[in-house]
């Protein structure tokens, strides 16, 4: 066996890591507290070693849905972009940023001890996440679809704050109608 061959995972392995980050996930997003590894891998169909084998402390497993779902936003900028118009992008995103919101719900404690820790590096996440908001900014300022004098940090902040007046899961309508506001104001104004 090559060394390459001794390191690269087992597809069947990589789908079971794959499973336990999409259940984490879902799970994490679910209103009641931190649910247990137990759980998690009773959710995913694989047994408690299965877990522990990718996941070896609920901090690592934390970790990594935290880490996925900062690249799915970061690349969801670029493909939305690919697929609709800037402003459409934009809005589109905001519900993805809803729903990795949402994600920190039931790893609340966990993630803010490793952020304390440092195990997490906060700063690091937000730049992504500027970058990501930036590049569907500048699509749509190129374009015409959104404002140029609205930065990366106004949207940002603002969807923090609706995010904290109306959390999912349970507020989706409101959620939904203050982003609705929010895209409206980021619209150029027609000439007076």
């Amino acid at each position: 066996m090559t060394e390459t061959e001794r390191r690269a995972p087992r597809a069947d392995a990589a789908r079971n890591r794959e499973q336990l980050l999409a259940v984490a996930a879902r799970v994490f997003a679910s209103p009641g507290g931190e649910p247990s590894m137990r759980a998690i891998a009773r959710e995913a169909g694989v047994g408690i070693a299965t877990l522990y084998r990718h996941f070896p402390t609920r901090e690592s497993l934390v970790d990594a849905v935290y880490r996925d779902q900062v690249v799915r936003l970061t690349a969801g900028a670029h493909e939305l972009l690919d697929l609709l118009p800037p402003a459409a992008a934009m809005r589109r995103w905001m519900d993805l940023f809803g729903d990795w919101v949402a994600t920190k719900n039931g790893m609340l404690g966990t993630l803010l001890a490793m952020i304390e820790s440092g195990e997490i590096a906060h700063a690091r996440t937000r730049t992504e996440l500027l970058a990501a908001i930036t590049t569907i900014l500048d699509a749509g300022r190129a374009t015409g679809d959104l404002r140029d004098d609205v930065t990366a940090e106004d949207i940002a902040a603002s969807l923090i704050g609706i995010f904290t007046v109306a959390p999912r899961p349970g507020h989706e309508a409101q959620a939904a109608r203050l982003l609705n506001l929010l895209m409206d104001g980021l619209r150029p104004h027609p000439a007076r």
